[in-house]
């Protein structure tokens, strides 16, 4: 295995080499907000990727990863995302189910579904949240019953990330009638494409739908095709959380620097940095992104170690507070003409997109009010909340 600068240096190296040519003009493009642009040409940039051996870095090598270590991953992301190469279409395959799988899967699921995700073949959503299960996710109706040498699902999930473009979801389902909150819950593997799915985009703030609303009508899933015990779901699900905020987190900084840096070099051209609270506040920005690198490689000890610990909670609360708090920011900085949309008939730029979408920061991957009653309660030991 080679050292961390010379895994470095090797991914730079690679991607320097390879985004060019019909790849060169994807660099920047894709990301929340903006998942709909070049999505069939970042697919084939991603298998091309695949082909090169740059798929799933940190899984295993028995599984079709690099085993790279948490340091070099660290790095892989880092790279990535200062080579401005496109936002991955495979994060949730990669980052969340597969490593979920090597953990608690059966060697007949590893072996069905990890090389075509290694591979970029079959992509996958996540079917957790619904309309009365949002960060609640104990609340889960969409049930799920034996039949036969099946499972058959009924039930909706939303706010689900490009399930119009996923083949598979991993689901939180009810499979014990009678049952509540986090016990009775199972995992279970579905395709998507069925006559029992209807997948409905939903329109965001930005004018795109990279979520959408998923019904679940007598959909069908093989009996083997549940992840752990039936009933054993939750604990299942809370470690796909955990994994969700793993080492690509430090990717994801490297973003958010490069647009406070472009904001601060608008401001300057623009004149708002004349303004001492403009300046006050662009600073407070940097400071604040340093605070959320130092609290990301705290989090990653608990990585290392097999999970995150509760900094995976306060980091979550940070950066997605920050990049709200830096939408807001870049339309003070833009003054009154950030109020009007760049052309017919609701064409925006980056900054009014970001100032859109980054409202949806504060609630995806649970909300701010659910993770500081986890921090409260869980961390902290202070009394739960009193609940109906």
């Amino acid at each position: 295995m080679s050292s961390v600068e010379e895994f470095r240096t090797e991914i730079r190296g690679w991607l320097a080499a390879n985004l060019t040519g019909s790849f060169a003009g994807l660099r920047g493009r894709g990301g929340p907000g903006r998942e709909h642009e070049a999505f069939a040409e970042r697919l084939g940039w991603e298998r091309h990727m695949a082909a090169e051996g740059w798929t799933c870095v940190g899984w295993p090598e028995e599984y079709g990863g690099r085993g790279a270590t948490i340091e070099q991953q660290v790095a892989f992301h880092e790279e990535y995302a200062l080579a401005d190469a496109p936002a991955r279409v495979n994060h949730i395959g990669e980052q969340l189910l597969g490593p979920t799988l090597v953990a608690f899967g059966t060697p007949a699921q590893r072996a069905r579904f990890l090389p075509p995700v290694v591979a970029v073949e079959e992509l996958w959503c996540q079917g957790y949240s619904e309309p009365d299960a949002g960060s609640d996710l104990a609340n889960v109706r969409t049930r799920a019953e034996r039949d036969g040498e099946d499972w058959v699902v009924t039930g909706q999930k939303t706010w689900t990330s490009l399930a119009h473009e996923a083949q598979w979801c991993f689901v939180v389902a009810r499979t014990e009638p009678g049952s509540s909150r986090h016990a009775g819950l199972s995992y279970l593997l579905v395709p998507l494409d069925q006559a029992g799915v209807e997948v409905r985009p939903i329109e965001q703030l930005t004018g795109t739908s990279e979520f959408n609303e998923v019904f679940f009508d007598g959909a069908r899933t093989r009996a083997e095709d549940i992840v752990g015990a039936p009933g054993d779901g939750w604990r299942v699900a809370m470690a796909t959380l955990g994994f969700e905020r793993g080492v690509s987190t430090l990717g994801q900084q490297v973003g958010f620097r490069r647009e406070l840096e472009t904001l601060i070099d608008l401001a300057r051209r623009n004149g708002a940095a004349g303004d001492p609270l403009i300046r006050d506040r662009l600073a407070r920005a940097w400071t604040g992104l340093e605070t959320i690198r130092c609290n990301a490689l705290r989090m990653l000890d608990g990585v290392a170690a097999g999970a995150p610990g509760p900094e995976a909670s306060i980091g979550k609360i940070f950066w997605a507070t920050w990049h709200r708090e830096l939408g807001e920011l870049a339309m003070s900085v833009l003054g009154a003409g950030g109020m009007a949309a760049a052309g017919e008939p609701y064409e925006l730029d980056d900054w009014q997109r970001l100032f859109l979408f980054s409202r949806s920061d504060t609630i995806y991957a649970g909300s701010n009010e659910i993770q500081r009653n986890i921090i409260a309660e869980r961390v902290l030991g202070l009394p739960k909340e009193i609940r109906p």
